[in-house]
């Protein structure tokens, strides 16, 4: 049993303040899915910073899931998206102060997720995405914590995992990937990264994007 659970974070004209509330609520949904299937195996799937909160979730529920699926984790991000210094720095300041500004010196996700420009142009249009803009400071704040979360503790991940991520990722490098599956202790685990795909698997050529679903359900 997959379960799909869609959370407009970085399309939130809001902020996040803290990311444990989504984590915890993501828990509630898929205990009451599994409740409702309790005789299907369940299997964790997530991308991009769904595949960071997936990782969190099985990090607070050791043994309730059969397997984890992860697309683009958001481990690492790439030095093109990170705030330069002393932005950085200042950046729990202005979190506080100003929690729903919109980091302008950042690029907009969505330009270098899709490679497709007519895929791109379709996420941007989408209803379920209000907005492909510049995250918020509070909500690269939370960003920012949940990666050096992540990094502190992965080593505890045990799931058998499937990994799989874009070669040439411009927002969430392959390393942060790599660094997740030779840290973690799982003794079932398998790191497949596409050469020349960018973040979004499914926003590459349809031929590209069809052999990586493919490789996916194997």
């Amino acid at each position: 049993m997959f379960v799909l659970l869609t959370y407009k974070v970085m399309a939130s004209p809001d902020h996040i303040p803290d990311i444990q509330p989504l984590v915890l609520d993501c828990i509630s949904f898929f205990n009451s899915a599994r409740a409702d299937h309790p005789n299907l195996p369940p299997f964790l799937y997530g991308e991009s910073l769904g595949a960071a909160l997936a990782v969190l979730v099985c990090l607070k529920q050791r043994t309730a899931w059969k397997g984890l699926v992860l697309s683009g984790a958001m481990c690492e991000i790439s030095k093109k998206f990170r705030l330069v210094w002393p932005i950085e720095k200042l950046l729990p300041t202005a979190a506080f102060i100003a929690p729903s500004w919109r980091i302008v010196i950042t690029q907009p996700p969505a330009s270098r997720s899709y490679k497709k420009e007519w895929k791109r142009k379709l996420i941007e249009r989408s209803p379920n995405c209000q907005t492909c803009g510049k995250p918020t400071a509070a909500s690269a704040l939370q960003l920012l914590r949940v990666r050096e979360y992540l990094k502190r503790n992965c080593h505890e991940l045990e799931v058998p995992m499937l990994i799989v991520h874009g070669g040439e990722g411009m927002i969430c490098v392959p390393e942060g990937a790599k660094f997740l599956y030779e840290s973690s202790t799982s003794e079932d685990k398998t790191l497949k990264i596409f050469t020349g795909m960018w973040h979004q698997l499914i926003g590459e050529p349809n031929e590209s994007a069809e052999y990586s679903t493919i490789y996916c359900h194997g």
